[in-house]
């Protein structure tokens, strides 16, 4: 019977992964609280957590920052490798090792990218984005509610996280003018610090 029920999440965790890669929106998340299945348990499950929240705003700020085509990139990059990280936590249900520093770090190192108006190449800001999304997906993936509707579960989630990227990315725009472009910076020097206090455990 445990096993039944175990294959059962599996699949309906299949069938969110198939609905968040439908959707095709910049996004997906994680959270320290336990939040309820369905749709607005997912889409507040992101929400609740600020070190998800300013590390998916940063992927939006570093995309403005950046100009096309890294705008529309990197939010499409992350929930994707989100994705599969999150079916590998749900799947594997092994905790994977330093993932709070990584999500710590996550936010630290995007947003030092915006501060300091960096400008890698396209393929390296996809590869950084990518691997922190690695993080966020897996400890996701965990924490997915046995119970939950799974994919009206990520679909709550996949639009929370998109309005997250859609708001760095709005307030990113600001970059066009020089007042705005200390004011993006600054935000992104903000989540840097908000970052380090998780990762020493401050907040």
């Amino acid at each position: 019977m445990i096993v039944g029920g175990a294959m059962a999440g599996r699949f309906r965790f299949l069938g969110c992964i198939t609905a968040l890669l439908a959707a095709a929106s910049p996004a997906i998340a994680h959270t320290g609280g336990d939040i309820g299945g369905g749709l607005l348990g997912g889409f507040f499950h992101p929400i609740f957590g600020p070190d998800h929240v300013v590390a998916m705003v940063a992927v939006g700020l570093w995309g403005a920052f950046l100009g096309p085509p890294a705008i529309w990139l990197l939010p499409v990059v992350f929930p994707l490798v989100m994705a599969m990280a999150g079916a590998a936590g749900i799947i594997l249900g092994e905790p994977l090792p330093a993932i709070e520093a990584g999500i710590a770090l996550s936010a630290i190192l995007l947003g030092l990218m915006v501060a300091l108006a960096a400008r890698p190449s396209l393929w390296i800001a996809a590869v950084l984005v990518g691997a922190f999304a690695i993080f966020h997906g897996y400890a996701h993936g965990r924490e997915l509610p046995p119970e939950a509707d799974a994919v009206a579960f990520c679909v709550g989630f996949v639009v929370a996280t998109g309005l997250l990227h859609l708001t760095g990315i709005a307030f990113g725009l600001l970059t066009r003018w020089p007042a705005g472009r200390v004011a993006v910076r600054t935000v992104g020097g903000l989540i840097a610090i908000v970052g380090m206090a998780y990762l020493s455990g401050m907040a």
